[in-house]
């Protein structure tokens, strides 16, 4: 199954392996950079179906760090789509973008938020740090959350115009469109806080935003946490429920990742942890899911594919050690996978 093609929209991936959207704090004035040509170029080259571009902030406020990825103006997309072309020319694979904004986590370094003349003031739904030794964020009001959305919705724009062919939406991690999503982190009493239906609502905008960019050649895809470990917080039937809506609103697929909001939890690693999380989204809210989290190997993907937990599989540092798993694994399993015509002499070994 990992060799077998999958259609969004128009958008066909040639095997069901994805290259996760990983930060490479390697930006400056969020520019990509002759490191993010090779680091994406190769893994292309290694036959992965889809690789996603790093969480890329939808504003300056909308980074990590001072050197995460940027879509906030004309010149930043024009930067990415060098990326784009190549990845079309030389490989089979599919290329996305993964849009972003902080929030409350931004202006750190190293995991430490640093001052405001370094970074700047972070933002968030309610008066809650991430750490209670952080800054307390600025409180947006209604007006500023509706042009976060209008952010959202011009860093797509910008993205349609790179050639990128997946968006995926950043709900997950704590980061500024889960703080919404969570009752511990969004404890407002406007339209945008308290029942379900209010939480969501700031993604939902984005979501439907975002469709009017979109076409038919461009899929969009929502990466959540499956859970955040924590009483009372966001849990699995809460993304069970937000992913019944999400399809609703012509979402392609929910990539279901976990934790991120609250600090300090304690999260169980093992290999494919949250493999169970995407499982039970597909399954109970009949949406296409990705599955991520310590997959390693390719017939623990194969494995998860056959038993109908995901329909991609999300691999991340596996992908980093090995840019070439893609190929390998067709290797082992006899498919085919994209192998680049430069290399051919080094398909058969003897």
């Amino acid at each position: 199954m990992l060799y077998t093609p999958i259609k969004f929209r128009n958008v066909e991936l040639k095997n069901r392996l994805v290259m996760s959207p990983m930060c490479m704090y390697s930006s400056e004035n969020g520019f990509p950079n002759d490191f993010h040509f090779v680091h994406y170029g190769s893994r292309a080259q290694g036959g992965t179906g889809l690789i996603i571009v790093e969480a890329t902030g939808v504003e300056p406020r909308g980074r990590i760090t001072n050197h995460c990825m940027g879509i906030w103006n004309d010149e930043q997309a024009e930067s990415l789509k060098k990326i784009v072309d190549f990845v079309h020319k030389n490989s089979e694979s599919k290329i996305g973008i993964q849009l972003s904004h902080s929030g409350r986590k931004g202006s750190t370094e190293n995991t430490t938020q640093i001052s405001i003349e370094e970074g700047w003031e972070t933002i968030a739904p309610s008066p809650i740090p991430y750490h209670p030794t952080e800054r307390i964020p600025h409180i947006l009001t209604v007006e500023e959350i509706k042009e976060q959305v209008q952010n959202f919705k011009n860093a797509a724009r910008r993205a349609v115009a790179a050639g990128f062919d997946v968006i995926e939406i950043h709900a997950a991690h704590g980061y500024l469109i889960h703080q919404f999503l969570s009752p511990l982190s969004n404890i407002r009493t406007d339209e945008y806080g308290g029942s379900f239906e209010n939480r969501i609502r700031f993604l939902i905008e984005i979501v439907d935003a975002l469709n009017q960019e979109l076409n038919d050649n461009v899929a969009l895809f929502v990466r959540i946490s499956g859970t955040e470990y924590a009483e009372n917080g966001w849990d699995i039937k809460d993304s069970v429920e937000l992913s019944k809506v999400l399809k609703n609103h012509a979402v392609d697929l929910v990539d279901v990742s976990s934790g991120g909001n609250i600090h300090g939890v304690k999260i169980p690693l093992f290999d494919g942890y949250q493999v169970p999380l995407s499982s039970q989204v597909r399954n109970e809210a009949d949406v296409k899911t990705g599955a991520v989290g310590l997959i390693k190997k390719i017939d623990h993907a194969e494995e998860i594919l056959k038993k109908g937990d995901a329909d991609l599989i999300f691999m991340g540092r596996e992908i980093l050690r090995n840019p070439y798993i893609a190929v390998e694994g067709s290797f082992e399993m006899n498919e085919d996978c994209f192998f680049p015509h430069q290399y051919l002499r080094a398909k058969i070994s003897s």
